[in-house]
């Protein structure tokens, strides 16, 4: 499972990234980070990428949504969490470039997943579940339109989000040799489930063979001797009124 390093990785970065913009306060150590006004941005190449601080709301590229769809978000988000955890636990003998993807999307939706249950609690403007996603990364590549809803920038996103990306993408590039792969396994499956169940086969007698069992268990039958040093002869025994075959044995 070394795969899940890169869990780990996607995760620790995702977080310490988010707390270096939000902010966040150590009070045992007496320790205080200001991190970014809401809505600043710094400039890092010119108009074309900057660091801007926003707070994701509800669902991807800030769609909105109610405090309901909310809750069963963050829920679906646990459940399909722990899914993609047992999935890659079950693929762990697979193509590393498969795992590698998984782990890449586990990181991003366990990172978004904090922000979401934990992130209301910690700066105590939410209850648990229903926190607001960090987000920073703010790219000018050109105006696009997302489920009907105009954007004159890309979508500001974070490492989570780069992360399940790139996650995706892998899955998409490297799709037929992983599945070749699963044929290949289901193939090997099916092969021993067959040599299974011919080496389980009894054979049986017939119908007619059964019947002639208890006949051929009454009658004595008598040793044959098939070697090729053994021979019938005859002996003649005087005053007897017939004669005695018997075998000869080449000793």
């Amino acid at each position: 499972m070394k795969a899940l390093y890169a869990t780990l990785l996607v995760v620790i970065i995702d977080q310490v990234t988010k707390l270096y913009i939000k902010g966040f306060a150590l009070p045992f150590l007496k320790f205080n980070h200001d991190g970014l006004p809401y809505a600043h941005s710094i400039s890092v190449i010119g108009d074309f990428f900057r660091i801007t601080f926003v707070e994701n709301p509800g669902m991807a590229f800030g769609i909105e949504i109610n405090p309901v769809t909310k809750l069963l978000v963050s829920v679906f988000s646990i459940i399909a969490s722990m899914g993609l955890f047992y999935y890659l636990y079950s693929v762990r003998n697979q193509s590393f470039s498969l795992r590698l993807s998984l782990a890449l999307i586990l990181g991003g939706a366990v990172g978004n997943l904090i922000d979401r249950v934990f992130y209301g609690v910690l700066y105590e403007y939410a209850p648990l579940f229903y926190g607001r996603v960090v987000d920073f990364f703010d790219f000018n590549f050109f105006d696009i339109r997302i489920f009907g809803r105009p954007y004159e920038r890309f979508p500001i996103f974070n490492i989570a989000d780069s992360a399940v990306t790139v996650g995706v993408l892998l899955m998409i590039i490297f799709y037929k040799k992983h599945q070749e792969e699963s044929d290949a396994e289901l193939a090997a499956e099916q092969g021993i489930d067959n040599t299974i169940t011919t080496e389980s086969q009894v054979i049986l007698p017939d119908v007619e063979t059964q019947q002639e069992l208890p006949e051929l268990q009454n009658q004595t039958v008598d040793p044959v001797f098939d070697s090729p040093a053994e021979k019938e002869v005859v002996v003649s025994i005087p005053g007897a009124q017939s004669e005695l075959p018997c075998k000869e044995h080449n000793i």
